[in-house]
């Protein structure tokens, strides 16, 4: 019994990939493009050459003088991710978040180190054009580096530059083989070819530079190349891309607004508390109740004196909730200023200070509870007993508004509701023993805060 008719080369997908050899140590002032030329690579139209980013770095003369490694990490970082002893995943100067800036000590003199290149997506071009002026090929170039990933063991080589090449190829808005609709599918194909690059260079083996051949697809015809515009020549990040954005591996770098996972554990944690700010003016947009339940469960792991809990919130997600009760600490207001004498223009003056409460789309309204306090039957000792509560109820409400912030909601806690407690107590139909601490404004604020004033924390340091 005969078997099926063998598949043709057209039917059997695939690529090669290999490494060049000859290429010689590079020295600073080199034309990579030339040097690969030089020893006659047989490439071809639809070519993808995958650069290891050292060699684009010792031509460009990033190799630096550096006693010490950590002060040239120091240099290239813009934002520290995350920190575990001495290692650091930061964000450097070409957007790129990986560990030590991309500062290398290896591969290169003793007391020197190897920084990036300044723009990759710049100096890709530069050596597709020069490729495609010595030998007459329209190939494509990535140049790479080494990353770790996140959840993940091991180091593979991405994308950092890229010229001629599709880096993004997005599936959404097409079908899979059932019919089901893509929705989120973007495959990273610049990574792609970078990994498939150094499974032929290696790390150690003196092969910089790898060729991909099959894959014509990903390589952009001449015609939607940008020229290279020169090497380190200052261009922003992302520039000489196409119409679309897909040109430069700028691309593969995650906006800020997109990345759930932009911090480590404990910077999240500071950035959280440095940028938890009182926020005046709120959106429209409804707030998330299970953002809300969250942050409160983050609220009541505060600490509270004899093992107590002596929190309770009260979640006013009801407009009309929320207008019965503001209505009513109103009117209570205006009542004892005018038993106070103040004039009805200082009156409304005042109370326009609570529009931040009124104009909020979410209220929160925090209050103490004494379960659980001691009596010992001195005014000293027990006044003492409902400071730590008080004391604890604070802690719990800072841990609420951290939470907020973290869940990217803006929030405004203000004492109203502690001058007005029976109202409050009344209009919610609280237990008599809840005593209202102020209430919490949510929402998205309407526009970013101002810049924090720098506060020295030595000057509220006193040390015996």
């Amino acid at each position: 019994m005969s078997g099926p008719a063998p598949a043709t080369a057209e039917e059997r997908p695939g690529y090669r990939v290999w490494a060049l050899s000859g290429i010689p140590e590079v020295q600073p002032g080199d034309d990579i493009a030339k040097l690969i030329a030089a020893g006659e690579p047989g490439l071809a139209d639809g070519d993808v050459l995958i650069v290891t980013s050292k060699i684009v770095s010792k031509a460009e003369g990033r190799v630096v003088r550096a006693a010490d490694r950590e002060a040239a990490i120091d240099a290239e970082t813009v934002r520290v991710v995350a920190r575990r002893g001495a290692l650091r995943i930061v964000e450097n100067r070409q957007g790129l978040v990986m560990a030590a800036a991309g500062v290398d000590a290896s591969n290169t003199p003793a007391g020197t180190v190897l920084l990036l290149p300044v723009d990759p997506d710049a100096s890709a071009r530069a050596i597709r054009t020069g490729l495609r002026e010595a030998l007459g090929v329209n190939v494509g170039v990535v140049v790479t580096d080494t990353f770790g990933r996140p959840w993940r063991a091991g180091l593979t080589d991405v994308a950092i530059g890229a010229a001629g090449v599709r880096v993004l190829d997005d599936l959404r808005g097409g079908t899979d083989a059932f019919g089901n609709p893509l929705s989120a599918t973007v495959v990273a194909t610049a990574d792609e070819l970078a990994a498939a690059g150094d499974l032929v260079k290696g790390k150690a083996a003196g092969r910089p530079v790898a060729v991909v051949r099959g894959l014509p697809h990903v390589v952009r015809p001449e015609a939607d190349g940008a020229p290279a515009d020169g090497v380190g020549d200052g261009a922003g990040a992302g520039s000489g891309g196409d119409e679309d954005g897909g040109e430069d591996a700028r691309a593969l770098v995650r906006d800020a607004a997109d990345d759930m996972f932009r911090l480590g554990t404990s910077e999240a944690i500071r950035e959280a508390v440095t940028q938890r700010r009182t926020v005046r003016a709120f959106t429209d947009d409804p707030v998330d109740a299970g953002a809300v339940r969250r942050a409160v469960a983050a609220a009541v792991t505060a600490p509270a004196p004899h093992h107590t809990t002596p929190w309770r919130f009260v979640l006013l997600e009801s407009a009309r909730s929320r207008v019965r009760l503001l209505d009513a600490m109103r009117d209570a207001w205006v009542a004892d200023l005018r038993r106070d004498g103040k004039s009805e223009e200082s009156i409304a003056k005042r109370i326009r200070r609570g529009d931040v409460l009124r104009n909020a789309p979410y209220l929160i309204v925090p209050c103490l509870v004494m379960d659980g306090s001691h009596t010992y039957g001195d005014a000293r000792r027990d006044g003492a007993e409902r400071e730590m509560f008080v004391v604890a109820t604070g802690a719990g409400v800072q841990n609420l508004l951290v939470a907020l912030a973290a869940e990217r909601l803006g929030s405004a806690w203000v004492s109203s509701t502690m001058f007005c407690r029976d109202v409050v107590r009344e209009v919610l139909e609280l237990p008599a023993d809840w005593d209202p601490m102020g209430a919490v404004a949510v929402g998205r604020p309407a526009q970013e805060p101002g810049p924090r004033p720098e506060r020295d924390a030595e000057a509220f340091l006193t040390v015996r």
